[in-house]
């Protein structure tokens, strides 16, 4: 069964064969037998590959849990001693903005679990085996089956307090934006969704650098030249310190928002459990992806 599961995971028996140290043969030969044994084909062999019958999908899932229960009562018995490890990744600018500032209270509340962070720029899958979350920025409609909205994004329209006040008190927004923007790689368009939102009839503003990040973004407008259009779960604490300014009232509500993505068959891990309830409550409501926000 062990075999079985490692190559359920894989569609591979050769990617099997090298997590359990065996010959690709050897794999194949103990799912032929437990084939034998249950009277059931399993595995589809293709040219290159292989596949999950019906049956061999509806057996996976329960012996995935299985194994990874008896994982968790060995640990939870025998090595009381030893942190889970939660190994969660996000964007660069969530994980810097947002999530590190936090991380302290949830470790005060589990302090049994070690939080490993790792950070990318873009990603839409879970390409490796070292990510049991993934926070990960776009619709939602992705291939993994435990998705969760971590709310939805507004953005405004940031700056220096110099440079605002370098076009008037207040500035009109022509002006300011005229003078060079700051957008984020993937999300110029936002500039004409603001002014279509809100019927402002700007111009498409001159572009003085395009930041990979958010994070990047604020930090260079931060050093007094500019604007960008930018989350305002990102600008917040940029704003509260006094180091950018918001000098505008228009809050342009964002299509796309963060989500708390599982690795398939680890939602049960009390862990990740507790994560998934310290990020978005207890009884999280799946994100209906029809009613997400629109501008």
């Amino acid at each position: 069964m062990r075999a079985f599961e490692a190559a359920a995971r894989h569609s591979s028996f050769s990617d099997a064969a090298a997590e359990l140290n065996l010959t690709p043969a050897a794999v194949s030969q103990q799912i032929r037998l437990l084939e034998q044994h249950l009277g059931i084909q399993l595995f589809r062999r293709l040219p290159r590959g292989v596949e999950l019958t019906d049956m061999g999908q509806a057996y996976a899932l329960p012996i995935r849990k299985s194994f990874s229960e008896i994982q968790e009562a060995t640990e939870g018995l025998f090595t009381v001693r030893r942190k889970r490890k939660l190994r969660v990744r996000a964007s660069i600018s969530y994980a810097t903005l947002i999530l590190a500032p936090r991380l302290k209270a949830f470790h005060d509340l589990h302090p049994e679990i070690e939080i490993q962070l790792s950070t990318a720029v873009w990603s839409d899958r879970m390409d490796n085996e070292s990510i049991d979350l993934d926070i990960r920025y776009g619709t939602g409609h992705w291939d993994e089956r435990d998705i969760w909205q971590l709310g939805h994004e507004f953005a405004t329209v940031v700056c220096h307090p110099d440079h605002a006040r370098a076009f008037g008190e207040p500035p009109r927004i022509h002006d300011l934006l005229g003078a060079g923007v700051v957008p984020v790689l993937g999300s110029e368009v936002e500039w004409g969704r603001l002014s279509d939102h809100f019927g402002l009839e700007l111009p498409a503003p001159p572009v003085w650098i395009t930041a990979d990040s958010s994070l990047i973004a604020l930090q260079t407008i931060s050093a007094g030249f500019g604007a960008a259009l930018i989350h305002e779960s990102f600008s917040q604490s940029f704003l509260d310190r006094g180091l950018l300014v918001s000098p505008f009232e228009y809050r342009l509500p964002i299509r796309e928002a963060y989500f708390l993505v599982a690795r398939e068959g680890l939602r049960e891990r009390k862990e990740v459990e507790a994560f998934r309830n310290w990020m978005v409550g207890p009884d999280p409501v799946e994100p209906d992806m029809e009613q997400a926000p629109v501008g």
